[in-house]
């Protein structure tokens, strides 16, 4: 019992850890995509991060099977699809609506957690889900709130990233965390290569601003951060995931000052 509650402890602490990564970028990204656009940076940055985890295991990519390429495409593309829909609702949303409704994923997790295993959360977990919502309100919103139709965008954002934790959590105890990440960057570098080329005619410019966004999000903010995740996460809940990473605004905003 002690060395399960160490583990989910270490987990808990690296689950952190990533969302402290994910928080520094925000303001180095922003500026990156006023010089190239949105998915085009995306896909550069996991093609980036893909590449990255491929050449420190070589040796495992004889072990890649069916099974895990199945499972890292799903995944992939639930990222993917938190992506697109964060990005497309900030075009009609303001950063505060944004922010929480994308936060709301700590909320639809235990929710959907509950309906897939029939099992209900505890006490302290639901406690920790309202506390963590209502701080993210306070930290997020103004003095009002108004809905438009770039919410309905960041809800379904909120979703993909509900069901891409989930998918973590049921797919990462029963396969290789490196082989599970690359698959699942991997997807995120086809996918948004594909959309950038259908959608954004944009020149490429391959600024100092730009590669600083790279160099600080390709290796320790995606691929590096996925990893960890994929890694740690069999080791604590869903829900306690979802509550860590609604630290990532906090830490943005801490960042930003």
């Amino acid at each position: 019992m002690e060395r399960n509650r160490n583990q989910q402890l270490k987990a808990d602490l690296s689950l952190l850890m990533v969302t402290l990564i994910w928080g520094t970028t925000f303001v180095v990204v922003k500026n990156a995509i006023a010089d190239m656009p949105t998915f085009r940076f995306i896909g550069i940055r996991f093609a980036i991060a893909c590449l990255f985890l491929v050449l420190i295991s070589l040796q495992k990519l004889k072990q890649l099977n069916k099974k895990t390429v199945q499972a890292g495409l799903l995944i992939g593309i639930l990222l993917f699809g938190g992506y697109s829909f964060q990005t497309l609702g900030l075009q009609y949303t303001s950063a505060s609506n944004a922010g929480f409704i994308t936060g709301l994923a700590v909320v639809l997790v235990p929710f959907m957690s509950t309906l897939l295993t029939r099992r209900a959360p505890g006490l302290f977990t639901v406690l920790g889900v309202l506390s963590a919502t209502i701080g993210l309100a306070l930290l997020t919103l103004g003095t009002s709130f108004s809905l438009n139709k770039g919410d309905l965008l960041e809800f379904l954002c909120a979703v993909c990233f509900c069901l891409h934790i989930l998918a973590v959590g049921k797919f990462a105890p029963d396969m290789d965390a490196t082989l599970l990440a690359i698959v699942q960057v991997g997807t995120v570098a086809v996918a948004a290569g594909l959309l950038s080329l259908g959608v954004e005619s944009q020149a490429w410019l391959f600024s100092e601003v730009v590669w600083l966004g790279l160099l600080l999000t390709a290796i320790p903010a995606t691929s590096l951060a996925f990893l960890i995740q994929t890694k740690m996460q069999k080791f604590t809940t869903t829900t306690r995931t979802a509550i860590i990473f609604t630290m990532e605004p906090v830490f943005a905003a801490l960042f930003a000052f």
